[in-house]
């Protein structure tokens, strides 16, 4: 993903890298398409390398200090651009930007919130366009969240595998990444899992920590956000979940409401669900001249607007990829195309 962050933390600039190794392979069509990215993303850094300089002149004050904050958030959340922000600013100032647009922690969602009465006996799925200026993306919604399941690469531990493989495998309609990864210096490939991550009532994988972050679903089909021991999980008979942050809606209520989520712009991943048990899948591209990125508050703000109850955050950048109907709808901003990751939430 383009952020760093690791589930849980504050500060994701200061933790491991979160991505898959890039694939060896990829079609031609994928090639054509990396020299548009790297001309892509030298065109956006330009772009706010311009904006940055307005703001020092002119900076707090507004509208330049929001320039000033999401140049920061932005370059800080990168693996490789972070000397963009640290050039200017020092650690104090860029912990206090970073600081004060992150989403708040809204504790855990309460699942008897959302009703799954009657669903199943909706199966329709709808892709939407929701691209505005800045970015372009698609949201997928699933009447029946029964269809919602988290897949896990088949060679967990050494490698993950791509959104195309795991539609094949498991005869899945719709295919979106999931959570995080460990991706030491970048050379990781994609198998390692981060948190939790369990598939069908199966733990396939846990960190040796007290709590998790959870993204999962129960079996009664709602789709729970929290922070939990494994046997706090296991008590509430979660059958597929995944770990990562922030949680940016719980029962309702926006967790960003000053700044743009601390997380800069960036291509995104989300999931959330609406009260009558509606799962709301977002992709949202980014390091692209056609499509810049966008915030965890436009995803907020997106995922509202859809009546999302519940909301979180999943891993982005690189790894954001939307698989439906047999073809890839986004663009994947890396320059090898579809990364290899350990972990997908698929329909089927």
């Amino acid at each position: 993903m383009g952020s760093t962050g690791i589930p849980g933390s504050t500060r994701p600039t200061m933790q491991p890298r979160l991505h898959g190794k890039p694939a060896g392979v990829y079609h031609y069509s994928r090639k054509k398409r990396r020299f548009s990215r790297v001309l892509g993303r030298s065109f956006s850094f330009l772009i706010l390398l311009s904006l940055l300089f307005i703001g020092f002149r002119f900076a707090p004050f507004p509208p330049f200090e929001g320039l000033r904050n999401l140049w920061v958030t932005t370059a800080m959340t990168t693996m490789n651009h972070q000397y963009l922000a640290t050039w200017f600013f020092s650690d104090a100032e860029i912990q206090k930007i970073m600081d004060s647009n992150q989403a708040a922690d809204l504790g855990n969602s309460n699942p008897s919130a959302i009703s799954t009465l009657g669903t199943p006996h909706n199966k329709g799925i709808e892709l939407v366009d929701i691209s505005q200026k800045g970015f372009k993306g698609y949201l997928l919604k699933i009447k029946d969240p029964s269809r919602v399941e988290v897949a896990g690469t088949r060679y967990l531990g050494t490698r993950g595998e791509m959104a195309e493989e795991i539609a094949k495998e498991t005869g899945a309609i719709a295919v979106i990444n999931g959570g995080g990864f460990s991706d030491p210096e970048g050379s990781g490939s994609g198998g390692r899992p981060l948190g939790i991550l369990i598939s069908g009532g199966k733990i396939q994988h846990k960190d040796s920590v007290n709590t998790f972050d959870l993204i999962g679903l129960d079996h009664n089909n709602k789709l729970i956000l929290g922070h939990y021991t494994l046997p706090q999980i296991q008590k509430m008979d979660i059958r597929d979940a995944v770990s990562f942050s922030p949680f940016l809606v719980v029962n309702g209520k926006p967790a960003i409401t000053q700044g743009d989520g601390g997380w800069g712009i960036a291509p995104r991943t989300a999931i959330g669900q609406t009260r009558d048990g509606t799962i709301l899948m977002l992709v949202i591209d980014g390091r692209q001249v056609s499509s810049v990125g966008a915030s965890l508050k436009d995803v907020q703000d997106i995922m509202l607007k859809y009546g999302a109850y519940n909301v979180a955050n999943l891993d982005g950048g690189a790894s954001t990829i939307l698989y439906y109907n047999q073809q890839i709808v986004n663009h994947p901003s890396s320059q090898y195309g579809e990364r290899h990751l350990p972990s997908f939430f698929i329909v089927k």
